[in-house]
Protein backbone atom coordinates (compact mmCIF):
# COMPACT_ATOMS: atom_id res chain seq x y z
CA UNK A 1 0.00 0.00 0.00
CA UNK A 2 1.20 3.48 -0.84
CA UNK A 3 1.92 6.27 1.62
CA UNK A 4 -1.08 8.20 0.25
CA UNK A 5 -3.38 5.30 1.20
CA UNK A 6 -1.78 5.18 4.66
CA UNK A 7 -2.41 8.92 5.10
CA UNK A 8 -5.99 8.48 3.92
CA UNK A 9 -6.48 5.70 6.48
CA UNK A 10 -5.24 7.93 9.31
CA UNK A 11 -7.40 10.90 8.23
CA UNK A 12 -10.53 8.76 7.84
CA UNK A 13 -9.94 7.18 11.26
CA UNK A 14 -9.62 10.59 12.92
CA UNK A 15 -12.74 11.88 11.15
CA UNK A 16 -14.78 8.89 12.29
CA UNK A 17 -13.43 8.90 15.84
CA UNK A 18 -14.15 12.62 16.34
CA UNK A 19 -17.31 13.32 14.40
CA UNK A 20 -19.29 10.23 15.36
CA UNK A 21 -19.80 11.91 18.73
CA UNK A 22 -19.70 15.60 17.90
CA UNK A 23 -22.80 17.13 16.25
CA UNK A 24 -20.95 17.64 12.96
CA UNK A 25 -21.61 14.47 10.89
CA UNK A 26 -19.14 11.66 10.49
CA UNK A 27 -20.86 10.21 7.42
CA UNK A 28 -20.96 13.61 5.77
CA UNK A 29 -17.27 14.31 6.27
CA UNK A 30 -16.37 10.78 5.22
CA UNK A 31 -18.31 11.31 1.98
CA UNK A 32 -16.41 14.57 1.42
CA UNK A 33 -13.01 13.08 2.16
CA UNK A 34 -13.61 10.01 0.03
CA UNK A 35 -14.75 12.26 -2.81
CA UNK A 36 -11.68 14.50 -2.62
CA UNK A 37 -8.93 12.03 -1.65
CA UNK A 38 -10.52 8.58 -1.78
CA UNK A 39 -9.46 5.07 -1.30
CA UNK A 40 -9.91 4.08 -4.92
CA UNK A 41 -11.32 0.64 -4.24
CA UNK A 42 -15.00 0.84 -3.24
CA UNK A 43 -14.75 -2.42 -1.32
CA UNK A 44 -11.81 -0.99 0.62
CA UNK A 45 -14.00 2.02 1.48
CA UNK A 46 -16.72 -0.30 2.76
CA UNK A 47 -14.30 -2.45 4.77
CA UNK A 48 -12.65 0.60 6.26
CA UNK A 49 -15.95 2.23 7.24
CA UNK A 50 -16.90 -1.00 9.00
CA UNK A 51 -13.56 -1.08 10.87
CA UNK A 52 -13.80 2.54 12.06
CA UNK A 53 -17.47 2.23 13.04
CA UNK A 54 -16.61 -0.90 15.00
CA UNK A 55 -13.90 1.08 16.78
CA UNK A 56 -16.46 3.74 17.71
CA UNK A 57 -18.87 1.03 18.90
CA UNK A 58 -16.30 -0.57 21.20
CA UNK A 59 -15.32 2.88 22.51
CA UNK A 60 -18.83 3.86 23.58
CA UNK A 61 -19.32 0.45 25.22
CA UNK A 62 -16.08 0.90 27.18
CA UNK A 63 -16.92 4.47 28.23
CA UNK A 64 -20.46 3.63 29.38
CA UNK A 65 -19.58 0.18 30.78
CA UNK A 66 -21.05 1.02 34.20
CA UNK A 67 -24.30 2.31 32.71
CA UNK A 68 -24.48 -0.69 30.39
CA UNK A 69 -23.87 -3.10 33.28
CA UNK A 70 -26.53 -1.38 35.39
CA UNK A 71 -28.97 -1.31 32.48
CA UNK A 72 -29.80 -4.95 33.27
CA UNK A 73 -31.75 -3.65 36.27
CA UNK A 74 -33.39 -0.86 34.28
CA UNK A 75 -35.89 -2.57 31.99
CA UNK A 76 -37.73 0.68 31.07
CA UNK A 77 -34.47 2.19 29.78
CA UNK A 78 -33.77 -0.94 27.71
CA UNK A 79 -37.26 -0.63 26.24
CA UNK A 80 -36.73 3.00 25.35
CA UNK A 81 -33.34 2.34 23.74
CA UNK A 82 -35.11 -0.27 21.60
CA UNK A 83 -37.96 2.16 20.83
CA UNK A 84 -35.44 4.82 19.78
CA UNK A 85 -33.57 2.33 17.60
CA UNK A 86 -36.43 0.69 15.67
CA UNK A 87 -37.16 3.66 13.34
CA UNK A 88 -33.58 4.00 12.06
CA UNK A 89 -33.28 0.25 11.48
CA UNK A 90 -36.52 0.20 9.47
CA UNK A 91 -35.68 3.27 7.41
CA UNK A 92 -32.05 2.18 7.05
CA UNK A 93 -33.23 -1.10 5.56
CA UNK A 94 -35.55 0.74 3.15
CA UNK A 95 -32.76 3.09 2.06
CA UNK A 96 -30.50 0.13 1.39
CA UNK A 97 -33.21 -2.00 -0.26
CA UNK A 98 -34.25 0.75 -2.68
CA UNK A 99 -30.61 1.85 -3.17
CA UNK A 100 -31.31 5.42 -2.04
CA UNK A 101 -27.81 5.53 -0.54
CA UNK A 102 -26.37 6.27 -3.99
CA UNK A 103 -28.55 9.36 -4.16
CA UNK A 104 -27.58 10.42 -0.65
CA UNK A 105 -23.83 10.05 -1.25
CA UNK A 106 -23.67 13.47 -2.87
CA UNK A 107 -21.60 16.46 -1.76
CA UNK A 108 -24.39 18.93 -2.58
CA UNK A 109 -26.75 17.08 -0.24
CA UNK A 110 -24.02 17.02 2.42
CA UNK A 111 -23.54 20.78 2.08
CA UNK A 112 -27.21 21.71 2.36
CA UNK A 113 -27.85 19.19 5.15
CA UNK A 114 -24.85 20.50 7.10
CA UNK A 115 -26.17 24.07 6.92
CA UNK A 116 -29.84 23.22 7.52
CA UNK A 117 -29.24 21.01 10.55
CA UNK A 118 -26.81 23.51 12.03
CA UNK A 119 -29.71 25.97 12.19
CA UNK A 120 -31.90 23.28 13.77
CA UNK A 121 -29.18 22.57 16.34
CA UNK A 122 -28.89 26.28 17.18
CA UNK A 123 -32.65 26.74 17.65
CA UNK A 124 -33.14 23.56 19.68
CA UNK A 125 -30.21 24.38 21.96
CA UNK A 126 -32.11 27.49 23.05
CA UNK A 127 -34.81 25.34 24.68
CA UNK A 128 -35.04 25.63 28.47
CA UNK A 129 -34.19 22.59 30.59
CA UNK A 130 -37.48 21.28 31.99
CA UNK A 131 -36.81 17.53 32.23
CA UNK A 132 -34.28 15.31 33.93
CA UNK A 133 -33.01 12.05 32.51
CA UNK A 134 -32.22 10.34 35.83
CA UNK A 135 -32.60 6.63 35.02
CA UNK A 136 -35.05 6.83 32.15
CA UNK A 137 -37.16 8.93 29.80
CA UNK A 138 -40.73 8.41 28.62
CA UNK A 139 -41.64 6.07 25.75
CA UNK A 140 -42.97 9.02 23.79
CA UNK A 141 -39.76 11.02 24.12
CA UNK A 142 -37.69 7.96 23.17
CA UNK A 143 -39.82 7.50 20.06
CA UNK A 144 -39.42 11.16 19.05
CA UNK A 145 -35.64 10.94 19.45
CA UNK A 146 -35.70 7.69 17.48
CA UNK A 147 -37.54 9.41 14.62
CA UNK A 148 -34.95 12.20 14.71
CA UNK A 149 -32.20 9.58 14.44
CA UNK A 150 -33.66 8.54 11.05
CA UNK A 151 -32.54 11.91 9.69
CA UNK A 152 -28.95 10.80 10.35
CA UNK A 153 -29.27 8.63 7.24
CA UNK A 154 -28.76 11.88 5.35
CA UNK A 155 -25.00 12.55 5.14
CA UNK A 156 -24.39 15.92 6.74
CA UNK A 157 -27.24 15.66 9.24
CA UNK A 158 -25.13 14.03 12.02
CA UNK A 159 -26.60 11.25 14.16
CA UNK A 160 -25.49 12.86 17.41
CA UNK A 161 -26.53 16.27 16.09
CA UNK A 162 -30.14 15.39 15.27
CA UNK A 163 -30.70 13.25 18.39
CA UNK A 164 -29.19 15.87 20.71
CA UNK A 165 -31.22 18.58 18.95
CA UNK A 166 -34.43 16.60 19.45
CA UNK A 167 -33.68 15.85 23.11
CA UNK A 168 -32.84 19.51 23.75
CA UNK A 169 -36.09 20.57 22.07
CA UNK A 170 -37.96 18.16 24.36
CA UNK A 171 -36.42 19.94 27.37
CA UNK A 172 -33.50 17.74 28.41
CA UNK A 173 -30.14 19.22 29.40
CA UNK A 174 -27.21 19.09 26.99
CA UNK A 175 -25.48 16.44 29.10
CA UNK A 176 -28.57 14.23 29.41
CA UNK A 177 -29.29 14.68 25.69
CA UNK A 178 -25.76 13.61 24.77
CA UNK A 179 -25.78 10.62 27.13
CA UNK A 180 -29.01 9.23 25.70
CA UNK A 181 -27.77 9.95 22.18
CA UNK A 182 -24.60 7.96 22.88
CA UNK A 183 -26.49 5.08 24.49
CA UNK A 184 -28.80 4.66 21.49
CA UNK A 185 -25.75 4.80 19.21
CA UNK A 186 -24.76 1.33 20.44
CA UNK A 187 -27.50 -0.67 18.65
CA UNK A 188 -27.35 1.70 15.65
CA UNK A 189 -23.59 1.22 15.23
CA UNK A 190 -23.94 -2.50 15.83
CA UNK A 191 -26.62 -2.80 13.13
CA UNK A 192 -24.53 -0.76 10.67
CA UNK A 193 -21.51 -2.96 11.35
CA UNK A 194 -23.42 -6.23 10.88
CA UNK A 195 -25.04 -5.03 7.63
CA UNK A 196 -21.70 -3.82 6.30
CA UNK A 197 -19.88 -7.03 7.19
CA UNK A 198 -22.43 -9.11 5.32
CA UNK A 199 -21.57 -7.18 2.15
CA UNK A 200 -17.81 -6.89 2.56
CA UNK A 201 -16.84 -10.38 3.73
CA UNK A 202 -17.25 -11.83 0.24
CA UNK A 203 -14.49 -9.60 -1.12
CA UNK A 204 -12.18 -9.40 1.87
CA UNK A 205 -8.64 -8.36 0.97
CA UNK A 206 -6.12 -9.77 3.44
CA UNK A 207 -3.45 -7.35 2.15
CA UNK A 208 -5.60 -4.48 3.44
CA UNK A 209 -6.00 -6.01 6.92
CA UNK A 210 -3.22 -3.98 8.57
CA UNK A 211 -4.92 -0.74 7.48
CA UNK A 212 -8.27 -1.98 8.77
CA UNK A 213 -6.64 -2.74 12.13
CA UNK A 214 -5.03 0.71 12.27
CA UNK A 215 -8.38 2.31 11.45
CA UNK A 216 -10.12 0.30 14.15
CA UNK A 217 -7.55 1.15 16.86
CA UNK A 218 -7.34 4.85 15.97
CA UNK A 219 -11.11 5.21 15.83
CA UNK A 220 -11.45 3.48 19.21
CA UNK A 221 -8.83 5.63 20.96
CA UNK A 222 -9.97 8.92 19.45
CA UNK A 223 -13.62 8.07 20.17
CA UNK A 224 -12.84 7.48 23.85
CA UNK A 225 -11.04 10.82 24.12
CA UNK A 226 -13.72 12.66 22.17
CA UNK A 227 -16.64 11.31 24.23
CA UNK A 228 -14.94 12.35 27.48
CA UNK A 229 -13.99 15.83 26.23
CA UNK A 230 -17.38 16.48 24.61
CA UNK A 231 -19.39 15.52 27.70
CA UNK A 232 -17.16 17.73 29.85
CA UNK A 233 -17.49 20.61 27.37
CA UNK A 234 -21.29 20.65 27.17
CA UNK A 235 -21.62 20.75 30.95
CA UNK A 236 -20.20 24.29 30.79
CA UNK A 237 -20.84 25.64 27.30
CA UNK A 238 -23.50 25.83 24.61
CA UNK A 239 -23.40 24.03 21.25
CA UNK A 240 -22.79 27.26 19.31
CA UNK A 241 -19.22 26.34 18.40
CA UNK A 242 -20.52 23.30 16.51
CA UNK A 243 -23.17 25.39 14.80
CA UNK A 244 -20.43 27.73 13.55
CA UNK A 245 -18.23 24.82 12.42
CA UNK A 246 -21.13 23.27 10.50
CA UNK A 247 -21.95 26.56 8.78
CA UNK A 248 -18.32 27.02 7.75
CA UNK A 249 -18.12 23.47 6.39
CA UNK A 250 -21.43 23.82 4.55
CA UNK A 251 -20.61 27.10 2.84
CA UNK A 252 -17.07 25.97 1.97
CA UNK A 253 -18.59 22.97 0.25
CA UNK A 254 -21.05 25.12 -1.68
CA UNK A 255 -18.17 27.37 -2.75
CA UNK A 256 -16.21 24.27 -3.82
CA UNK A 257 -19.15 23.02 -5.89
CA UNK A 258 -19.59 26.40 -7.55
CA UNK A 259 -15.99 26.39 -8.84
Amino acid sequence: MTSSVFLSVICLSVIQGVTEWLPISSSGLLVIFEELVMLKDKNQNLLFNIATHTGSLIAVIIYFKKEIFNIINNIPLIQNIIIATIPVIIFGFLVKFFNFNLFLQNIKIVAYATIFFSIILYLCDKSPVIKKFHKNISNKNAFYIGLAQVLALIPGASRSGVTISCARYLGFSRLDSAKFSFLISIPALFAATVIGISEAVMNFNKDFFVFLFIGFILSLIISLICIKVFLSFIEKYSLNIFVILRLIIGFVLLFYLAN
